[in-house]
């Protein structure tokens, strides 16, 4: 989507206050905040908190103490997902009234039976770009009344179920080949559209399968919650991770179905740890804080990334 020669570009940094921000954080910010200055455009801080029960107010604060100590202002008011979980419903309303949704009952532990005894068998069953197997329930294939049927039951009965896309309907609702603007860099060993040109990148969702889009747990899922907040926000470049690379896929469809607009995207290199994984928030030598506290300068973390 090309800017507006009247209207600024926006990006985001949009962290989750479920621990301590560490290196791979710090890059993303940073990066965020010298592309917005580079092009003239704002810059917004998202906290990605739709988890309840992982994220809490001190990881909030210590959030906006590390930004701070890196030199990082962003503008206000700070948009907290866990406040407009009205957005999100009436996202999910509307695949819902085109019946690209579906409710899913199956746990974790009889997805994980069902695909063990496929594959003790002697049988294989597709995985995601992650590795997580893909949802092997019956539900979408029930009729209307069925899953009227079952809905109400289980909300009788406290029984937990999940709203699905039903990606094959999904993807088949999409009229147009499905690509995305790619400005940073595919992951290393990928082996992503070598057809393509370069920046142009063939989105293909289907690798996914049935992703959950909301939980009992989760009123939103993170690919339904980040593609409606980028679209509310006006956010014009997502600049994160490569570890989401291929979760664009998924986002770009969701952005299709929705009408909502495109950004470019661009996807910068991971942090890697000791053990050659990405940083996560269980590597506490690598927190922000901890790092400060060292005595490390945010000027030598800039150095060290940039």
């Amino acid at each position: 989507m090309p800017n507006s020669p009247l209207k600024p570009p926006v990006y985001r940094f949009a962290p989750s206050p479920n621990g301590a921000l560490h290196l791979g954080h710090a890059l993303s910010a940073l990066l965020n905040a010298d592309f917005a200055s580079a092009a003239g455009g704002r810059l917004l801080l998202r906290l990605e908190d739709i988890d309840r029960t992982r994220c809490r107010p001190e990881f909030e604060q210590a959030i906006f103490t590390d930004l701070a100590w890196l030199g990082l202002t962003f503008e206000e008011p700070v948009r907290r997902q866990s406040e407009h979980f009205s957005d999100y419903e009436a996202a999910l309303d509307r695949l819902k009234a085109r019946g690209l949704v579906y409710p899913a009952f199956l746990t974790r532990g009889e997805i994980r039976a069902h695909v063990t005894a496929t594959e003790a068998g002697g049988g294989t069953w597709p995985r995601d770009p992650d590795g997580a197997p893909l949802y092997p329930g019956s539900e979408r294939t029930w009729n209307a009344r069925q899953k009227e049927e079952a809905v109400a039951a289980a909300e009788t009965t406290g029984r937990p179920y999940a709203w699905r896309l039903d990606m094959r309907k999904a993807c088949s609702a999409i009229d147009r080949p499905l690509t995305w603007r790619e400005t940073g860099t595919r992951p290393q060993g990928g082996t992503d559209n070598p057809e393509s040109a370069a920046g142009a990148i063939t989105a293909r969702p289907e690798a996914w399968g049935d992703v959950i889009l909301s939980r009992p747990d989760a009123p939103s899922s993170y690919h339904l919650s980040v593609t409606i907040d980028d679209a509310l926000q006006s956010v014009t470049h997502v600049v994160r991770g490569q570890d989401l690379f291929h979760a664009t896929a998924v986002h770009r469809l969701l952005q299709t179905l929705l009408d909502l607009p495109e950004p470019v995207y661009h996807h910068h290199r991971l942090i890697l740890g000791p053990d050659g994984r990405k940083l996560s928030k269980s590597h506490r030598d690598t927190g922000l804080g901890a790092l400060r506290e060292s005595g490390l300068s945010a000027a030598h973390v800039r150095a060290l990334l940039l």
